[in-house]
């Protein structure tokens, strides 16, 4: 009898695939890094890391490890709450809120995280000196971490 996977109620996109390398003595061993973004498009989403001998393994081993680093942020029906801005190693990143219909104007790896998060409306800019997808995907994981939801704050004062 065969035993049938549940469906994971998260979408997940390969963000980037690299071959790394380790020399040793009788030559180069190559290995794979995957970056793997995984969200339900309801305000929560986290970002994954990997490395395996094959691309698979690599990319099944990230998807785990995004799974562990999932973070919930608050949503304004389709939009951020406020604007945020955060900045992980080279990467800096701005994302402020638009209104309803406006649509997502971001690029690269941030638009693929804050897709993943259920963001639809929303401006974001990649202002740091880097072109690595994987530590600007980190950077508006960072950003998307200083939100809070402005409801639960009123109420706390």
């Amino acid at each position: 009898m065969r035993e049938f996977k549940k469906k994971s109620e998260y979408k997940e996109k390969v963000l980037d695939m690299r071959r790394v390398t380790r020399v040793v003595a009788g030559g180069k061993r190559f290995r794979f890094r995957a970056t793997v973004i995984i969200g339900d498009e309801k305000g929560r989403v986290g970002v994954g890391i990997a490395k395996g001998l094959d691309v698979a393994q690599a990319i099944d081993k990230a998807k785990t490890d995004a799974r562990k680093h999932l973070i919930t942020v608050f949503l304004e029906k389709r939009t951020i709450p406020y604007e945020s801005e955060a900045k992980f190693s080279a990467a800096k990143v701005i994302i402020k809120p638009a209104k309803a219909g406006h649509g997502l104007k971001a690029g690269g790896a941030v638009r693929q995280v804050l897709l993943l998060a259920g963001v639809r409306d929303a401006t974001a800019k990649c202002l740091g000196g880097t072109k690595n997808k994987l530590t600007n995907a980190m950077a508006t994981i960072e950003a998307l971490k200083k939100l809070k939801n402005c409801k639960i704050e009123k109420l706390k004062n």
